[in-house]
């Protein structure tokens, strides 16, 4: 039998959903009026600058960034016809691929960077006390799956 949510559980649910949302909105707009590329773009450059060298196979970008797999195939093509990531054969695995950040990539995630950065600094940072921050984030750890207590 499934327990119905309680009314505080209700209004967490929903003032987190909203206020993520706006967040995330608000971090587009800023790229979108930089003239930088969207959000997800950011994601898949940033775990690929995180991975090194190496580069990451698709099926592992997409764990690490919880997009759909297709989101993932088409996001890659255009990061690939910009020059910013490019897809390497693996040896032993004739239809696998790496995917690795390129130079341009990495510049293009530090402008990125630059945009985004300055968002989460003026939409969080400032508006919470380094208590605060500490408290959600633990909070909000918890609420993963699995749990993260960091």
């Amino acid at each position: 039998m499934t327990e119905n949510p309680s009314p505080a559980a209700i209004k967490a649910w929903a003032r987190l959903m909203r206020v993520s949302r706006q967040l995330l909105e608000r971090a587009e707009d800023a790229l979108k009026d930089a003239g930088l590329p969207p959000l997800a773009w950011y994601d898949v450059l940033h775990e690929l600058a995180k991975a090194g060298e190496g580069g990451l196979r698709p099926f592992q970008l997409i764990e690490r960034t919880l997009f759909a797999q297709y989101n993932v195939s088409r996001l890659l093509a255009r990061l690939e016809a910009d020059g910013l990531v490019e897809k390497l054969r693996v040896a032993d695995d004739g239809r696998g691929q790496t995917v690795r950040i390129t130079g341009k990539g990495r510049e293009m995630r530090r402008r990125m960077w630059a945009v985004y950065g300055q968002s989460i600094a003026e939409l969080v940072g400032a508006r919470l006390s380094d208590d605060d921050l500490e408290t959600l984030s633990a909070l909000l750890g918890r609420l993963r799956h699995p749990a993260i207590s960091e």
